[in-house]
């Protein structure tokens, strides 16, 4: 006999494990498009814009209305101020909800507070948000969000992630998961290993695996179904400040590797975060781990947020005359990565400098 209840229904599971297998379905990834109001005044200095509740709003709306969109993308990440029927909708009234919806796309939903720093550690931190969170996922999904997405991170030192921090970040992330599954909510995983560092490849790699065995560890001791589940991590890189670059096919080998050593097989999907890498390196990268000749039982694609938008942010530069232009490079893109998830992808020899501009940040945090 088991020594645990069953908290989800069979219908649930059936629900949970429908929307995990329409996220990765085809090629097709995610557009992470949750940056906070903070990460939204870097975007909106960047191109000389004031960062108004109003200006957010018209540049997702740029996002969310580009046409066709929907044949590379199959869901939208977002922010708590574009969702539900109280908040920011398109200049003829419709919420961005319903625009995803029509099209086919899955809304999501960032549910975490933020990084914190862990007391006791040197640097490293936890995520807040957890106190509340069953009623705002219980909100969310009555707002039409069917997933939702979690950050934490670890940083890679002579010294961490310590063990400390590699049982809170997975004892976390296994908390809100279950909570999301109960209120219907599929739960993005995100244990992000940061690339800030001059560590290696092989370094990187021993430290992901490390924190996924964690991840997994404590996800089945809180009994999550991971049928119900996608995994964002990081790709195994070498650090930013690292001596040594890895070739693209270097660090799809490592990434496959380490997911094969610690990622059930139950696991419908991994979606990558782009980790400040350039539009073209993450694209490329993609799919030199969709290229690599050996077992694979997840789908893997993306979950892109700077990746995705940086080229199409600098086109539209907060001018309605642009929209068009911007929503073009924004497809781009998109289709760009829907072609490496599926190992097709042959490289833009028309990939303009914004495309191939690293997009690092220290410490990232948004």
């Amino acid at each position: 006999m088991a020594s645990y209840s069953q908290f989800l229904t069979k219908g649930k599971e059936d629900e949970l494990r429908s929307i995990a297998n329409a996220i990765v379905a085809q090629g097709k990834g995610i557009l992470a498009a949750d940056e906070s109001t903070g990460s939204m005044d870097k975007r909106m200095q960047s191109i000389g814009a004031e960062n108004s509740e109003e200006n957010r709003r018209k540049y997702r709306q740029m996002l969310f209305t580009t046409e066709g969109l929907e044949k590379h993308v199959s869901g939208v990440i977002l922010f708590h101020e574009t969702i539900g029927e109280r908040f920011q909708k398109t200049d003829d009234g419709t919420s961005f909800v319903d625009v995803l919806k029509k099209k086919g796309i899955i809304p999501g939903i960032k549910v975490d507070k933020g990084v914190i720093p862990l007391a006791g550690t040197q640097g490293e931190g936890t995520t807040q948000g957890l106190d509340d969170l069953n009623a705002r996922c219980a909100q969310y999904k009555k707002d039409g969000a069917q997933f939702a997405k979690w950050r934490c991170v670890h940083r890679i030192s002579g010294t961490t992630p310590s063990h400390t921090a590699l049982v809170e970040v997975a004892q976390v992330l296994a908390r809100y998961a279950s909570i999301c599954q109960q209120n219907g909510l599929v739960p993005i995983v995100e244990p992000e290993t940061l690339p800030d560092g001059e560590h290696d490849l092989a370094r990187c790699q021993k430290i992901t695996e490390t924190v996924l065995s964690y991840t997994y560890r404590a996800l089945n001791e809180h009994h999550v179904f991971l049928e119900g589940t996608l995994l964002k991590p990081n790709m195994v890189t070498a650090g930013m400040s690292a001596a040594n670059k890895p070739s693209n096919v270097e660090i799809g080998l490592a990434t496959v590797t380490a997911l094969q050593r610690t990622v059930p097989v139950a696991v419908p999907g991994v979606v990558f975060l782009s980790g400040g890498q350039s539009e073209e390196d993450a694209t490329k990268n993609l799919n030199a781990i969709n290229q690599v000749a050996t077992k694979k039982p997840w789908a893997l694609t993306f979950s892109y947020g700077r990746a995705l938008q940086a080229s199409a942010l600098a086109k539209w530069a907060g001018k309605d005359e642009n929209v068009k232009d911007a929503q073009a490079i924004l497809i781009h893109r998109a289709a760009s990565n829907q072609l490496a998830a599926l190992g097709k992808y042959s490289g833009d020899p028309n990939a303009d400098a914004t495309a191939s501009q690293s997009l690092f940040v220290a410490n990232h945090a948004y």
